[in-house]
């Protein structure tokens, strides 16, 4: 019997967990220490999954299949493709680097939080690789619960609202799709939750609109998307620095994810029809984010609207059902989670030197802080999609493939783009540049040893993919295309 892997990368964090639990809670030394062995070794798993993928072929891999439920038909079945694949071993690497980003920021009630996080490394895994709706469920919503504490219990000063609001926002839409799902299960024949099986089934064109609508409120809440988006900003800006990682990083992906692998395939026919509405909300929110970004007076605010503004894209080259698009769409997930990732990041660590997120704290720190000031523009630059770095190649194969669908999008996509250059360029000049008018700006260190190696990880990725693309684009292209073969899109493909 093969070794069962996506099983053994959804029970470790839990065993990390329950060890983590046992540790004396006064060495906060040993419990940091222990959480990174944990993670370093989830992300060795996930590359053994690099080492074994088979790119050529849009069959599910690495498969396990049980009965669970045998009684109303729920079964423990996972397995990965190229659309969960990639959004995988994001997870696990963003996980290597949030659990050390945290070391320096988290000094109260240690255990607790290191025990959050690795529980929601297990719930964002099973999300991705999960092929059972009752599955996905459980993980969808266990997802919910260690970021409502790490907001609440670990956030800045309006904390509790913000983990309020993320949990009443996201809930709200689950329970919509809990129902969706009972009834997909009834009004099918095929008495199953299997999703495999489920995709063979054909759902009455009579409720198909209803079920995609009560599954798209759930995913666009979480991607978010215009005007579901209000719970973000407040989310990113309370919560710790290695929170915003993974929120931005990748549960926002659980959103996008759910359109790509649910949506589309279970409801072709609403999927069609909610598509045009679903483009124009997701040009809306690539230019709303990038204006009300370019306001910000909060460096962690104006890289919290960014991510309205590049989810936008996101959704945008879903729905335009292109093979172009939906590639771009896909690397521009990956590619978002470590660019926003490190602009989390590096808003984290110069918090910690001044404690304030404020521009007009700043100015001139490029003098000081010039390591810092490197890092920060070139992942600046990698965010607003500059050639030679990982975001311009998603943006433009959406462009691209949503060209061919209607130019308009594309001329009016391309607007977000612009915004993105000014928002980001015009932060840098004046926290970074100018002379440091700020007495207390003076003396603040430059990059530690960690946070160096943290940063030339994320760098590294995102230099390696903006020069060499298809690493990522080609394990991707026979799932894409076997998505894009299904009858109803292959006559929307131009």
């Amino acid at each position: 019997m093969p070794f069962p892997i996506l099983t053994a990368l959804l029970i470790l964090p839990l065993l990390a967990a329950l060890v983590t639990a046992l540790l004396p809670k006064n060495n906060a030394r040993l419990i940091k220490g222990w959480a990174f062995v944990a993670v370093a070794v989830e992300f060795a798993l996930s590359v053994y999954l690099l080492a074994n993928f088979v790119p050529n072929t849009s069959e599910m891999q690495y498969v396990e299949h049980y009965l669970w439920i045998p009684q109303i038909g729920i079964s423990y079945h996972v397995g990965v493709d190229g659309l969960s694949f990639w959004l995988v071993m994001l997870t696990t690497f963003l996980m290597l680097i949030a659990i050390p980003a945290s070391f320096s920021e988290i000094n109260d009630r240690v255990k607790e939080y290191f025990i959050f996080f690795l529980i929601l490394e297990a719930a964002m895994l099973g999300v991705f690789v999960a092929l059972d709706l009752f599955l996905f469920y459980v993980f969808w919503e266990f997802s919910l619960i260690p970021m409502a504490f790490l907001i609440g219990i670990w956030g800045h000063e309006k904390r509790i609202y913000a983990a309020i609001k993320f949990v009443l926002f996201t809930m709200s839409g689950s329970l919509l799709m809990l129902v969706a799902i009972i009834v997909l299960y009834y009004a099918t024949g095929a008495r199953t939750f299997d999703l495999l099986e489920l995709q063979k089934t054909i759902t009455p064109a009579t409720i198909q609109p209803w079920l995609f609508a009560a599954f798209a409120l759930a995913f666009a809440i979480k991607v978010p998307m215009f005007p579901l988006h209000t719970w973000l900003p407040d989310a990113h800006v309370q919560a710790p620095t290695a929170g915003s990682i993974i929120l931005a990083g990748v549960l926002l992906k659980l959103g996008a994810y759910g359109f790509l692998r649910f949506c589309l395939t279970l409801f072709p026919d609403a999927s069609r029809q909610f598509a045009p509405v679903l483009i124009v909300l997701a040009i809306i929110g690539i230019i709303y984010g990038a204006m009300v970004a370019a306001v910000q007076k909060d460096l962690k605010s104006l890289v919290a609207y960014s991510s309205v503004s590049h989810m936008g894209f996101i959704i945008l080259g879903i729905f335009v059902f292109s093979q172009q698009a939906l590639s771009g769409a896909i690397l521009q997930m990956v590619n978002h989670g470590l660019s926003t990732g490190a602009l989390f990041l590096l808003v984290g660590i110069l918090y910690e030197r001044r404690h304030s997120r404020l521009i007009a704290d700043f100015g001139g720190l490029q003098k000081v802080i010039p390591i810092y000031a490197f890092f920060l523009l070139l992942v600046m630059f990698s965010s607003m999609g500059l050639p030679g770095l990982n975001g311009f190649v998603g943006e433009f194969l959406i462009l691209l493939g949503a060209w061919s669908a209607n130019p308009v999008y594309t001329i009016f996509s391309a607007v977000g783009v612009i915004l993105a250059a000014i928002y980001l360029l015009w932060a840098y000049q004046r926290a970074m540049q100018g002379p440091v008018t700020n007495a207390k700006n003076k003396q603040l260190p430059d990059l530690n040893s960690r946070e160096l190696a943290l940063l030339l990880a994320l760098v590294a990725l995102i230099v390696v993919i903006g020069v060499a693309p298809n690493l990522v684009l080609d394990p991707m292209q026979s799932s894409i295309t076997g998505l894009l073969g299904q009858s109803f899109i292959a006559g929307l493909v131009k």
